[in-house]
Formats: structure tokens, sequence, C-alpha cells
């Protein structure tokens, strides 16, 4: 699992510079086989990362870029008029609809790019479609899906996903540029190296490793201790108590924080190589807050952690 995850990030360092929490995101989300929402103005290397990954993990991927007339074929197939003679001596035909299936329904992982252009019936049934990773009754072969989206502001003509259809994105990231940022050093690497390369996507090849071709099921192998999920609840108490959270403000849901984040908990150790949550692992938290929380309280969870950590230890 770990050399699989190490393949990935070579490869996504190789051609993208900087970005590391939006890298690590992307992987705990792949070993979790959660969602993961990103969000940032266009240039950030948002939709790169997104294709980057899935080429990456040489996963059977869908791209899709929504518009404001997005229809649902696009997303899940076609569907077809077949005719078929009737048995029987009163002959004639049978005239019945058959899906043919596509994007969505056969992809492992689909990159959806510019989800808050997406029309809202479209966007209600797809985002069905990752909760429940089915379709009338058929299981989809689906592992992670990645939404980007611009910044929900009128400039870019979008508009923002409520907090309930945000939650169906586990992780969730913002994506910044290294110019915006005062990354000068990084800003460098970059045109040093697109002064002797040609980017081209088609050209990448992925790793390939069987992590992502079994069932999930390595995940329980990975023990969290008592200590952890301690630690975990002290945080979300000190969240709603000295910020004054509540379901008007926040949304700490305990499908994210009780079940979801112990994936993600799990995934972060499988990354550092070991089979048991530590303390430390905490950190992958702010990734769950982003857009869970208030802005003044997401941009202080890296500090909230690090007290509590040490603290308890």
């Amino acid at each position: 699992m770990l050399n699989t995850a190490v393949k990935i990030k070579e490869i996504l360092d190789r051609y993208v510079v900087g970005h590391n929490d939006i890298k690590e995101g992307l992987l705990l989300a792949l070993i979790a086989r959660e969602h993961v929402y990103i969000e940032g103005a266009p240039g950030t290397a948002k939709t790169m990362l997104a294709e980057l990954t899935a080429k990456a993990a040489n996963l059977n991927f869908y791209f899709y870029q929504f518009h404001r007339d997005t229809r649902l074929s696009e997303l899940i197939g076609d569907y077809i008029i077949c005719r078929e003679p009737q048995s029987g001596n009163g002959g004639g035909e049978l005239i019945s609809q058959r899906l043919i299936p596509g994007g969505i329904l056969t992809a492992q992982l689909v990159v959806l790019d510019d989800i808050t252009r997406a029309p809202g019936e479209a966007l209600n049934i797809m985002l069905r479609l990752l909760n429940e990773r089915e379709y009338k009754g058929a299981r989809l072969p689906l592992l992670t899906a990645i939404a980007t989206s611009n910044p929900t502001q009128d400039d870019y003509y979008n508009e923002p996903l409520d907090l309930a259809n945000l939650d169906r994105f586990t992780i969730q990231l913002k994506s910044s540029g290294l110019i915006n940022r005062g990354n000068w050093e990084d800003a460098i690497s970059v045109m040093d190296y697109y002064t002797e390369h040609i980017f081209d996507k088609d050209t990448v090849e992925g790793f390939k490793g069987d992590l992502f071709q079994q069932p999930g099921r390595y995940l329980l192998d990975i023990k969290v201790g008592a200590k952890v999920k301690q630690q975990l609840i002290t945080f979300l108490e000190h969240l709603i108590t000295n910020f004054n959270l509540n379901e008007t403000n926040s949304l700490l849901t305990d499908r994210t924080f009780l079940v979801k984040a112990i994936s993600i908990l799990k995934a972060k150790a499988i990354l550092e190589g070991r089979t048991e949550v530590v303390p430390g692992d905490l950190s992958v938290l702010k990734y769950l807050m982003t857009f869970r929380v208030p802005p003044e309280v997401a941009q202080r969870i890296d500090e909230i952690l690090v007290d509590l950590v040490e603290k308890k230890n």
C-alpha cells in the first residue's frame, strides 16, 4: 500500500511544484476511497493535479467539465430505443429503453471540473451517485471523485454548493497560486522546469499497483487506539465550546467526524508506513474543516491541533 502511494506522490511531484497539502489530501482520499472538493482561482493547478492523480493511480477515469446546460446523459451514458419482436400469435414489437452506461457509471475515479456550474437536476443526481455508489441497484466501480471549482464569487459566475452538498466531499481543499502566496523559490522551480520541458498529460505513465484493484478492507488492518479517539472528541468539543459552533454556522456531522474521519486517519497512517494511528495523524483533520467551519476558525485548525496533541502528550 505504501509503495503505491509513494509512487503516485513521485509522479505528482515530477510535474507539479509545491501544493503539498493538495497532494496529500488527494492521496488520503484515494487510500480511504473518499471524495474530494478543491476550490481555487484559475491557473492554480486544481484540474492538473486532479487529472494527474487519476493517471498516476492508473485507474479507469472519466473527466467532465460542467456547464449550465449539462444533461444527465452526459454523466451516466445514453439511453437507446430497443425494438424486439414479440413471440406468439399476436406478433408486433416490444419497444423499450436500454442504458449504455458511461461516465460516472463506469469509472473508478472521476474528475468533475467546475462543479459549481452544474444545473440543479444533474448536480442532485450526481451527488446521490457519489454518495450511494450505485445506480438502479447496480454497484459502481467508483472509488473516488475529485471535484474542482473556481472561488464562489460573482466574478466567476458560479454559485456555491450548499453545506449539505459540500459535506458529500469528505476532504475539502483550497488551492492558491505560488505568486499570490509569495512562494518565490517554488515559482523559480516551475520556470526552470518549463524552460526544459513541454508538459503533455497524455505521456504520463501511471504506477501499475494493485492497491485500488482490491476491496478497501485493508483499512481494517489499521488500529485506532482509545487515546486518538478521545483526542478527536476533545478537539470537536473545543471547537464547539470555544468558537460557539452550532448547526447554523458550521457542519460538524456525525457521518464526517465519527465515521469518515476515522478512514482518513487510517489513510494517514498508511502514508506514513504504520499500522496504527498516532496523535500526530490528527493533523489531517484540517482537510475536513476547510468549508465546514467559518473561515476564521479554519485558519486556526493547525494551531489548535498542535496545542491539543502537545497537551495530551
